[in-house]
């Protein structure tokens, strides 16, 4: 079926000629059964020669690659801040190349839109540093690959200076799960004299234990944390099916703190809804009888919306939905009875 375009909605753009494309031999086949099919169609915009045909194919297969990467950020049932600045990468390659298209309108348009592209993302000083911790903690990525995005992005040395930056805060990010010293101290402490009495399990492992004191006190403490041990260690493979949550949970036991570092940074989701959907949402929370709640009772009530909507059913939903409605209803009538 057809999809109709909305001028404020660019993927309805895309779904449009992904779905136009599909009825060009349906123009010729309506010549053969109307003779004057031509003739009223070009009283209007006109007949779409194959020129017209090859250009939305065209704009097509590039509005495709914005498209797929608006679905797999908003995502919910999959990490997405990890790839977030890889998907803006990306686009920052397409846009380059397609300004570069021996087609002028097209190279026009891509000019345009990469202009858009860096009043938002052009300056890697006003990115949030958070994504660029969620891409170290990739197994994929780490440091290596995000210094050399960022210098294919922007300039060396503010490249240089970002990284420089972000290492600061990642270690500062680290001490704060880190756990207490003291508490580090009391669990390699071991005993030095073991009673017969003692059970078998308290006792097997007492040679590996005393081995390790011993190189405590001779080596000193190893001062090489967990995360510069995992940042030396050779990036994982880039496969599409990647599970970075197991990953973690596998390799929890060599990296228990940054184990745990990673799980509070990853959950953090980048979208849940399109940029439109949630001006949409606030309009219907902040109304005119809402106007003077503060931004985190807003948060707050919409947090809660999506919360219900992902964990009930449609019936449930609907009952909700209908509550609510009753409740606009009695505020809407006593604001009027305020009025009057």
């Amino acid at each position: 079926m057809l999809c109709l375009d909305v001028c404020t909605r660019w993927n309805s753009t895309y779904l449009m000629l992904d779905t136009a494309q599909n009825f060009e031999r349906a123009f010729e086949r309506f010549e053969e059964q109307d003779t004057n099919f031509r003739a009223e169609l070009e009283r209007g915009e006109g007949w779409p020669s194959a020129d017209d045909w090859a250009n939305v194919r065209n704009l097509r297969d590039f509005l495709e690659h914005f498209y797929e990467v608006t679905l797999r950020v908003s995502g919910t049932s999959y990490v997405t801040s990890n790839n977030f600045f890889d998907e803006l990468s990306e686009i920052d390659i397409l846009l380059r190349d397609a300004q570069l298209n021996s087609n002028v309108d097209f190279s026009v348009m891509a000019i345009k839109m990469k202009e858009k592209y860096d009043k938002y993302w052009g300056d890697i000083d006003k990115m949030n540093l958070l994504m660029f911790v969620a891409c170290v903690l990739d197994p994929r990525q780490k440091i290596k690959y995000l210094e050399f995005a960022l210098s294919e992005m922007s300039s060396s040395e503010k490249a240089s200076e970002m990284m420089q930056k972000l290492k600061e805060s990642l270690y500062e990010l680290f001490d704060e799960y880190k756990p207490p010293l003291h508490s580090t101290c009391s669990q390699s402490s071991v005993p030095t004299h073991v009673s017969l009495g003692e059970p078998q399990q308290k006792i097997k492992r007492r040679m590996q234990a005393l081995y390790k004191k011993r190189e405590l006190e001779i080596c000193g403490e190893d001062k090489t944390s967990e995360l510069d041990k995992y940042l030396v260690e050779a990036n994982e493979e880039f496969v599409e099916d990647f599970d970075i949550l197991l990953w973690w949970k596998v390799n929890s036991p060599r990296f228990p703190t940054l184990s745990k570092m990673a799980r509070d940074v990853l959950v953090i989701s980048v979208s849940t809804v399109a940029s439109e959907s949630a001006f949409s949402t606030g309009g219907r929370v902040l109304d005119q009888y809402r106007s003077s709640l503060t931004p985190k009772i807003v948060r707050a009530l919409v947090c809660t919306q999506d919360w219900i909507r992902k964990s009930s059913s449609q019936e449930d939903i609907k009952k909700i939905e209908e509550q609510i409605q009753e409740l606009d209803k009695i505020e809407n009538g006593l604001m009027q009875m305020e009025i009057f």
